[in-house]
């Protein structure tokens, strides 16, 4: 199988609270550009977007925005990347992105970080893709999630092997020595998205 050159990465447009969150996306940033990987990402120009776009900016790394048109009012699309889509949507931006990734990287965000992650770790369990998904668990950040999908297999909603779908990495440095291990299906099926 190939191996990874693009990584799509959910964040929050907002830093939190915690500045380790912001610390966390800035080494994640500098860290995929400095491994030769493509940053592909919500476009945004502010929060923890915004600093893992900077990051791998300044380290000379190549970024690629995915945002709806009305976000760009909102969110202030980002200038400085190599190239930004402008979709007509939320969905049709989760698919440009799922499109030109090659793996996912979940990190500390809210409602639209949870909605990106479980979407695409439920497009692996529809067995649209096989693409790697990693969660990146800075400070404690992954816990409600990771209960939310505990709760849904103790309720059986979900089979244990939804586990599978995805795997924690406790941190930065450590995701990308992950990534640098993992290759890509480098398939899925977008037009049953």
């Amino acid at each position: 199988m190939p191996s990874i050159r693009t990584v799509a990465v959910f964040c929050g447009s907002h830093s939190g609270e915690n500045p380790v969150f912001r610390h966390a996306a800035d080494g994640l940033g500098r860290g995929l550009a400095e491994a030769g990987l493509d940053l592909v990402y919500g476009g945004g120009r502010v929060g923890l977007m915004g600093a893992v776009a900077d990051a791998a900016l300044a380290a000379g790394g190549r970024v690629v925005g995915v945002i709806p048109e009305f976000l760009t009012r909102v969110e202030a699309a980002h200038a400085g990347v190599a190239e930004m889509i402008v979709t007509d949507s939320m969905h049709s931006r989760k698919r440009h992105m799922f499109e030109l990734a090659d793996a996912f990287v979940s990190m500390p965000g809210g409602l639209g970080t949870l909605d990106e992650t479980i979407e695409i770790i439920t497009w692996r369990q529809l067995r649209l893709h096989d693409k790697p998904i990693l969660v990146c668990d800075v400070a404690g950040s992954a816990a409600p999630l990771l209960a939310a999908i505990e709760r849904a297999i103790a309720l059986g909603f979900a089979w244990p092997a939804a586990r599978e779908l995805y795997e924690v990495v406790a941190g930065v440095p450590l995701l990308l020595q992950r990534l640098a291990t993992l290759s890509s299906d480098g398939g899925g099926e977008p037009a049953r998205l």
